[in-house]
């Protein structure tokens, strides 16, 4: 993502110095002692999609009202006892950030303001413990200003919309994913097209993101959620679709098998449709009937002596037709994103929608306790050395300390952000020096006031626009939201300003050191643990009895795939490795899903087959470790294989069907180099067609 000056970012730069100075101007005129935490809280809520600005602010709100009743709670209590209240606010910002991480959609916000909001209104009143409710109240109102001055600038003047952005991203994930499916069932080798499967679980991940914001959307015709949870399920199935196609495909190249013309002339054609879907639904259904169609028919017949081709050639087929499928849903679903009525525009629309749910994410309980506990340590060992070396400001540096483990808590890498927070804190100092103490003193009254901030706030608002040096600008502007420079009456103090300077700089370097020495081994081990969450959840799907939950369990993989890839990216790691392939993974869960629901729909005695397949799958993903790969014993493979022999002579057509899909692809995904299946009646036929 680049950064280039232009109207947007002149637009946005003057949007965020309107908020701030009218944020300023409200908390002078009702008279807030401490109008700078209005200013800050401008800077903070600051966003360039008018419905992202409006969510921020609302959980911003409940996270500062909750965070001020905890502060009021713990406070005069335990004000004589410090080294209790120190435990208290550590164990409250641990809870929050612990949430926090678990919850990991906007709303997670609300919770990080919880945790730090009760540091910044607590630890500064320890000393006058019986002001601690008048405190409170008032920092929600300054911040409460902030937020409304920031909302009504953001939301209302040319405000951005996150529909208009969110369809230009799915508009750009449909080509992709229909270019990429072309490349899948194509005959001929694409270079990087793993890789460029991948990219299709980081925009899902992304279009979930945004969609969270749509409640809050300032557009008349803005989409419903549930639409977007409907368009990522479609989205989610095509991937290990895709993927499974073009393993057929290549499985029968190697083989040497030439395609019948027919199945060519089909894998043509679907490429063709897929190239140009159109925008006539009843014409796109009509070609995409006509294609699943020609596909069923071109199926092999399911029986006990089928060869391996044959086998390999169903699978392709009706993989190809659930993925035309797919392609078709999500092109209906688009159309209902920008229709004007929340109506169905189509029968098949009706039934996607229906029963949409929350999209299920993956949570990293081990990681968020980690981070949570590193945020209490932190808080009990700054406030044992600001109370052990009795430092006036200690206070400033621990409640930063514990604000930057909350803000960055979500970051695989948490030293980088600190530290450029740190930068711009101490280009903040410097600047801040020059207006506290060569600029403020000249002038007199609000005008003056407002034009002499305008070229740093309007500097610094184009620079929050861009990726590189977002977190540097931002650190900048709120350190320019000192209490010297804004405060209801100007101080001119240098001693003031210089101790609490150096508080902010050591509270950063305090959280820095604690980060490195409590998460040095953060991305590595978020890695492992998602590698490893994702196999025991396949190991136990593979014990369960119950109906499969498919959109649930592909929802999950390809939100673990969308962190794994920048994390292996930032490691140095190619994606691509068989260590982490976690499309592969995808692709034997939604397996282990039709075998199970196989299980329940047949006889005790004729599902028993199916038992030892699915414990030889649990314990083998039992066994994986990151660093090293069970082994796949025989044994695993001959139950396999019995399976499909036992299950392929079954006198339903559709059980035979079913159960030759989902062994056949369960086979590919463990053992892809192993010989071909062999029935009973061809194993003894030599040179037969396997």
């Amino acid at each position: 993502m680049t950064w280039r000056l232009g109207m947007p970012v002149a637009l946005f730069a003057l949007k965020v110095y309107v908020a701030a100075m009218l944020a300023l101007y409200v908390a002078l005129w009702i008279g807030l002692p401490r109008p700078y935490w209005a200013v800050m809280t401008s800077f903070i809520i600051a966003q360039p999609l008018a419905g992202a600005v409006l969510s921020k602010a609302v959980f911003r709100v409940m996270g500062t009202i909750a965070g001020a009743a905890a502060a009021v709670v713990m406070v005069p209590p335990l004000s004589n006892a410090p080294e209790l209240l120190s435990l208290a606010i550590a164990l409250w910002l641990a809870l929050c950030i612990f949430i926090a991480l678990l919850d990991r959609t906007p709303r997670a916000y609300m919770f990080v303001l919880a945790g730090y909001s009760a540091c910044l209104i607590a630890l500064p009143s320890v000393e006058a413990p019986a002001e601690i409710f008048n405190v409170a109240i008032l920092r929600v109102q300054e911040i409460t200003v902030g937020i409304l001055c920031g909302s009504l600038v953001h939301g209302v003047v040319f405000p951005g919309s996150v529909t208009a952005v969110l369809v230009r991203r799915v508009d750009a994930t449909l080509r992709d994913a229909e270019r990429w499916s072309r490349d899948s069932i194509s005959e001929e080798e694409v270079p990087n097209l793993d890789a460029e499967r991948r990219r299709l679980a980081l925009d899902i991940t992304e279009m979930h993101q945004l969609s969270a914001h749509l409640p809050f959307e300032t557009a008349r015709t803005a989409p419903r959620v549930r639409t977007i949870r409907a368009l990522q399920d479609q989205l989610s199935l095509i991937l290990p679709l895709a993927a499974g196609v073009d393993d057929r495909i290549k499985a029968l190249a190697e083989r040497g098998s030439v395609l019948p013309d027919a199945v060519g002339s089909l894998l043509v054609d679907c490429r063709a449709w897929l190239q140009h879907p159109g925008d006539d639904r009843e014409e796109r259904h009509r070609q995409a009937e006509a294609l699943r169609q020609r596909a069923a028919q071109l199926e092999p017949q399911t029986e006990t002596g089928m060869g391996w081709d044959s086998a390999l050639l169903l699978n392709l087929l009706a993989r190809l037709s659930s993925l035309v499928g797919a392609h078709r849903d999500c092109r209906d679903l688009r159309d209902q994103m920008v229709s004007p009525t929340w109506h169905p525009v189509s029968p098949r629309a009706a039934e996607l929608l229906e029963g949409r749910s929350q999209r299920p994410l993956h949570r990293d309980v081990e990681g968020a306790a980690r981070s949570a506990f590193s945020a209490a340590l932190t808080i009990i060992a700054g406030c044992a050395l600001w109370i052990g070396s009795g430092w006036q400001h200690g206070s400033i540096a621990v409640m930063l300390a514990g604000i930057f483990l909350a803000l960055f808590a979500s970051a695989d890498d948490p030293v980088t952000p600190i530290r450029l927070f740190f930068i711009g804190t101490v280009v903040a100092t410097l600047v801040g020096a020059i207006y506290a103490f060569a600029i403020l003193p000249r002038i007199d009254g609000f005008p003056m006031l407002a034009a002499a901030f305008a070229p740093v706030l309007l500097v610094g608002g184009a620079i929050m626009m861009s990726p590189r040096y977002a977190v540097v600008a931002l650190a900048a502007m709120l350190g320019l939201g000192s209490p010297t420079l804004l405060e209801a009456q100007y101080n001119s103090e240098f001693a003031t300003y210089t101790n609490e300077a150096i508080a902010q700089i050591a509270g950063i370097l305090f959280a820095l050191v604690m980060v490195r020495l409590l998460q040095s081994a953060g991305l590595e081990g978020a890695i492992r643990r998602t590698l490893k969450a994702g196999w025991a959840d396949i190991a136990n799907r593979s014990s369960q009895n119950t109906p499969p939950n498919v959109s649930a369990w592909i929802s999950r993989m390809l939100d673990r795939i969308g962190l794994l890839v920048p994390r292996l990216a930032a490691r140095g790691d190619d994606p691509g490795q068989p260590l982490y392939d976690a499309l592969r993974d995808l692709r034997t869960g939604m397996v282990i899903g039709e075998l199970r629901q196989l299980r329940l729909g047949l006889p005790k005695e004729e599902g028993a087959v199916i038992t030892p397949v699915l414990k030889d799958i649990g314990d083998y993903y039992r066994a994986m470790e990151p660093d090293r790969m069970p082994e796949r014993p025989p044994e695993m493979l001959a139950r396999i294989d019995r399976a499909v022999t036992e299950l392929a002579g079954h006198a339903s057509l559709s059980i035979r069907r079913a159960a030759v899909l989902a062994l056949i692809s369960l086979r590919r995904n463990i053992f892809p180099d192993a010989p071909a299946y062999r029935s009973p009646e061809k194993a003894g036929v030599k040179g037969g067609a396997a």
